[in-house]
């Protein structure tokens, strides 16, 4: 696998997913709200960890870089061989029903990504998105890097 290559589709994939997923918020009103599952996510672990959570603004861009950070190490395990297109679609799929699934069990919520069948597929497809795109940028690098 080639590395540097994986982690440049990773990243490049986790920032056009939190994009698309910013810009869509803003206008769609089912879009899923994956910045608030974010938020929840890091107040409850800051609870258990006896701090108090920062105010809304600060969590919320708190969420945004975890989640770039997160979401760019997942989607470069793609990887950038012939197989990334192949490993970026399950890895995208994947990302997206645990989206949708996980986040009630977690103690989340389920209102943020599993709304409405909208909020759902929205929110399957922005991962899939993600995971599509971590190929297409990794085999890019290494094809333009080859020539």
């Amino acid at each position: 696998m080639k590395i540097l290559e994986s982690l440049a589709g990773g990243l490049a994939s986790a920032c056009i997913v939190t994009l698309v997923h910013e810009s869509l918020r803003r206008v769609v009103p089912d879009a899923p709200r994956m910045d608030i599952l974010g938020m929840r996510a890091i107040s409850k672990l800051m609870h258990k960890a006896g701090a108090t959570p920062p105010d809304d603004k600060t969590l919320h861009d708190w969420a945004m870089v975890g989640d770039i950070i997160s979401n760019g190490l997942y989607y470069s395990l793609a990887g950038a061989n012939k197989n990334a297109w192949l490993r970026g679609t399950v890895l995208g799929a994947l990302a997206g029903v645990g989206a949708v699934t996980l986040p009630g069990p977690l103690g989340l919520g389920e209102g943020p990504s599993n709304r409405t069948p909208q909020t759902q597929a929205m929110a399957v497809g922005l991962y899939l998105m993600g995971g599509l795109a971590a190929a297409a940028i990794a085999r890019s690098i290494v094809k333009a890097t080859e020539d």
